[in-house]
């Protein structure tokens, strides 16, 4: 139990953290998305090729054909998000890519086949349906930003399901590697754009990185002390903490239909989680 606490806090703090790269991400305020995204990255590379040096391990990955997939739809994912932060309200931006986990459900079904539960397809429409009320359907150019951070949620879902299949033949760290190091060196040619930031787009800049190399070394401790199911409720702190942080810096508060959409989503993940806890419990009975 004790090992199972230190998990759930390790989440808790890294969904905060991962809030606040969130929140750093809009406070750059309007420099070149790639831009954001080399900043995001360059610190997690130097971070991971450090680690991978000091443990002796090899720098070349096993399964370079999967670990270029995932570096390619990884970024996108986070480029389509940051981009959805700069023009959504901050936690309508990241509930929309928090979305993730129910499609990564689907494709780790379609391409994995791995199997859904029927709590989990239940909890798959109450997203569809929060989803619906955030991004509050119309024919008109509005509702581009919410496709975007819909699509981000897409691209990081195909990410994950290929780091699912990753793990039979890399390490984590290999996988952050390569990941950042693409991602890093992708930005290069966009140079030509690159904005020069105030001491405060700067210092966002910077806290980007910080943040999102933080909140990544505590996700991946925290699964050492719990299991995946149990922990995924618990990543969802990053949208409750996005509203508040979205209310106290830019008075950001959500209105009904987008208060419902989230609510449905938080419901959903909430019915996931509890799919994983009956299977577990099945599992011990047996």
């Amino acid at each position: 139990m004790e090992q199972r606490n230190k998990g759930i806090l390790l989440m808790i703090l890294s969904s905060l953290f991962f809030a606040l790269m969130a929140a750093s991400v809009k406070l750059a305020g309007d420099l070149p998305t790639m831009e954001k995204v080399f900043f995001r990255n360059i610190i997690g590379l130097g971070v991971s090729a450090y680690l991978i040096f000091k443990s002796k391990e090899s720098f070349v990955g096993n399964n370079k054909r999967y670990l270029l997939y995932r570096s390619i739809f990884g970024l996108l994912g986070v480029f389509l998000y940051f981009y959805a932060i700069a023009k959504l309200p901050l936690a309508n931006a990241v509930v929309l890519n928090q979305m993730n986990p129910f499609f990564v459900l689907i494709l780790a079904a379609v391409f994995l086949k791995e199997g859904i539960r029927k709590q989990q397809v239940s909890a798959i429409f109450f997203a569809i349906a929060g989803v619906i009320f955030i991004v509050k359907p119309q024919l008109d150019f509005a509702i581009i930003p919410a496709l975007i951070g819909l699509a981000s949620a897409i691209f990081a879902a195909l990410g994950y399901t290929l780091i699912r299949h990753l793990r039979l033949s890399d390490s984590p760290l290999v996988i952050v590697f390569y990941f950042t190091a693409f991602s890093t060196v992708s930005a290069i040619p966009f140079f030509g754009q690159f904005v020069m930031p105030t001491p405060l787009q700067f210092l966002a800049l910077i806290s980007v990185g910080i943040f999102a190399t933080t909140a990544q070394f505590l996700m991946t401790y925290a699964y050492r002390y719990a299991e995946a199911g149990d922990l995924s409720i618990y990543s969802y702190g990053n949208t409750m903490f996005s509203i508040f942080i979205g209310i106290i810096l830019w008075q950001e508060i959500p209105d009904l239909l987008s208060l419902v959409g989230i609510t449905l989503i938080l419901s959903g993940a909430y019915l996931n989680y509890r799919s994983y806890g009956k299977a577990e419990g099945i599992k011990e009975v047996k």
